[in-house]
Formats: structure tokens, C-alpha cells, sequence
């Protein structure tokens, strides 16, 4: 098990003022290099010496990453290094994507937001205590999953989707932005690529020692938003042990295309149930060329918990799952439903 430093190990540090100057140093220095957005998840890797970088490639000097803008098709672009204070603040996002604001609006504290970015929100490691605390465990290059064990604390892990790590993504705004049909782009030696949000995470079934699509010499840039879902329908509900700084226990987003009053097009992403954001499938499906009623609210929950497979201390996240898209469909609570009645069956 790690032992706590506090006492960051030293390396060297670049700031470059343009991306291609960021994509030459990642490249040059390969998996030597950190690449440095809002600095929160870093700080903490760094201080207890479990990530230890030879080189830190300092993104903030970097104003092509930072901003949010028009996109072609009326929807919009944020710039990576947008701080989640201004993409909760943004006009353009509260008027297009009000969902996002919101997921951003619950991650952490307002001087947290201030400093944390929206790409590095996105690209976060999973918080998983045995890994977090340098266990060596599969994720960290070893040969079990500690929190899969009987003896395990498991209670934040996940339902679906496990492949011996059972460890859940934590990014809030991921959820929002898979409802949104959000896309990534991202720039390497190679040139740039655009990823789409489904496809950016990756589960530990595909490669456990990483989170996202991304290369050591590659930069998040950019996340894109089409104006599908611009001025949808929207939910986003995130339900947690507290109000403040903490991470989800489950959370949903949904994005839903109206013909009068019929569901014409549904998106549904789950997060904090599966080792990346993902979609209810089959909760999308209940729901198109549907009138919203309490009936099809449940048929959707019912859905959208179907293959749950909990552990040991987890299995109240299906209940607390379901009910959380029962509320998605109805937009919010029923009258005299209070937060705790989420979690109810």
C-alpha cells in the first residue's frame, strides 16, 4: 500500500503557449510526460507519489483550449480548458444545453470548479480507494481486483459492465454530454481526430490501464455538442452520500426529442454504475413514440437496470438507478417526493 508524502517527486516543466509546441513535448517524452490541465486529480497522484512524471507539459498558457464558441451546426464547442465555473456561468450553454451546466454545477465545490477544467473532469482517473492508494491491483498493473473480493468495501463500485475491475468512471459531466451526443477532438503528431463521447471512454474490458482513447501524445482539445438535442427536453439528476464535494453514487442524464406530446428521439446515459459513462439502451427504446406517463416512466427504470449485477455492499445502485430514471422521464420528483426517495424500490 502507498505510503502518504505529501512531497511531490521532481520533474521538469514546460509551459507551452501553442498546441503544436504541447503535442511536440508529449511526444518527444512519450509516457515520461504528464500532461497538466486544472491540476486537481494531478496534485493528488503527485503528492502521495504514485504517478511519477519526468517531464509536466503545462496546457494553461494554451488560449485555443480554453473558451466556449458557436459550432458550425448552430450547436457548440468548449474548449478543453474551459473551467467548470464558466461552462456552469455560459449563456450559450444555459440556453442550448442547460443539462450541462447543471452536471457541471454539481461536481465539487465552487473553488474546485474555479480551478478544474472540463477536459480534465472528462479525463480523471477513477477513484477507486485500493487503486487510488497504490494497491496492485489489476488496473495498476496486478494481478487482482481488491475491491472485488468478499471482503471488500465495494459500496461506490460498479454495477455493470466489469472486467476485473469494477471501479466506476467519476466524471459528472461525462453523463451529460453522452445524453448530448457529444463529440471529442483531439490533436496528436498524427493530426486531429474527433472521437464521439460513446467511443472516448474506454472499459477496463478493452484497456485497464487507461480511461479514455487518448495517447500519451495526444491533447484534448475541444468537446463538440450538436444542436440535436439543443433546446430538448433535458434531465440531469446526480444522487451522493452529500451536497458538496462528493462523487456520484449514481447519476443520469437524459435528452429527449418531442413530437407534441410523444418521446420522438430518447438519449439516457447512466454514470457512476459502470466503469465508463454508458447508455440505457434498452430504457431509450421503452421510451420512443411514447406519451410520458408513470407507466412508461417505470417500463423505462425497469429497462434501464436490466443485467445489474451488484456486489457485496452495491446492491442498492439498482433501485437508487431505477428510480433515477423514473424521474428523468417525469422531469423530477413526483409532489411530496423528497432526495432520499431516489433510492426507494
Amino acid at each position: 500500500m502507498a505510503i502518504i508524502h505529501d512531497m511531490m517527486p521532481a520533474f521538469e516543466l514546460y509551459q507551452p503557449s501553442d498546441l503544436d509546441g504541447a503535442v511536440q513535448l508529449l511526444d518527444r517524452h512519450g509516457d515520461d510526460a504528464w500532461a497538466l490541465a486544472g491540476g486537481l486529480d494531478t496534485m493528488d497522484w503527485f503528492k502521495d507519489r504514485v504517478k511519477r512524471p519526468k517531464v509536466v507539459v503545462d496546457l494553461n498558457g494554451i488560449p485555443e483550449l480554453q473558451g466556449v464558441r458557436e459550432g458550425a451546426d448552430g450547436g457548440l464547442e468548449i474548449g478543453a480548458l474551459t473551467s467548470l465555473s464558466e461552462v456552469v456561468s455560459s449563456p450559450q450553454v444555459r440556453e442550448k444545453f442547460p443539462m450541462l451546466a447543471e452536471a457541471a454545477a454539481t461536481v465539487a465545490t465552487p473553488q474546485i470548479r474555479n480551478q478544474g477544467t472540463l477536459g480534465g473532469n472528462l479525463c480523471q482517473d477513477t477513484r477507486c480507494w485500493y487503486y487510488r492508494g497504490g494497491w496492485p491491483c489489476y488496473r495498476a498493473g496486478g494481478n487482482i481486483c481488491y475491491a472485488d473480493t468478499p471482503s471488500s468495501m465495494n459500496r461506490e463500485h460498479c454495477i455493470f459492465g466489469a472486467s476485473r475491475c469494477v471501479a466506476v468512471s467519476p466524471s459528472d459531466t461525462a453523463t451529460a454530454l453522452l445524453a448530448l451526443d457529444a463529440s471529442m477532438v483531439i490533436t496528436g503528431p498524427r493530426g486531429e481526430r474527433v472521437v464521439p463521447a460513446e467511443e472516448f471512454f474506454l472499459g477496463p474490458g478493452i484497456d485497464i490501464t487507461r480511461m479514455t482513447v487518448l495517447q500519451p501524445n495526444e491533447v484534448l482539445v475541444a468537446v463538440r455538442i450538436p444542436a440535436t438535442f439543443a433546446g430538448a427536453r433535458t434531465y440531469f439528476e446526480k444522487a451522493r452520500d452529500r451536497q458538496s464535494w462528493d462523487f456520484a453514487l449514481a447519476s443520469v442524464a437524459s435528452a429527449f426529442r418531442m413530437n407534441g406530446d410523444t418521446i420522438a428521439e430518447a438519449r439516457v446515459a447512466l454514470g457512476a454504475v459502470a466503469p465508463t459513462p454508458i447508455r440505457a439502451k434498452k430504457a431509450e427504446a421503452a421510451l420512443r413514440g411514447q406519451r410520458i406517463s408513470s407507466q412508461v416512466a417505470d417500463a423505462a427504470g425497469n429497462a434501464a437496470v436490466e443485467g445489474a449485477r451488484p456486489l457485496r455492499h452495491n446492491g442498492y445502485k439498482v433501485p437508487l438507478m431505477r428510480n433515477l430514471v423514473r424521474r428523468a422521464v417525469r422531469g423530477g420528483p413526483l409532489a411530496g417526493e423528497g432526495q432520499d426517495a431516489a433510492a426507494g424500490g
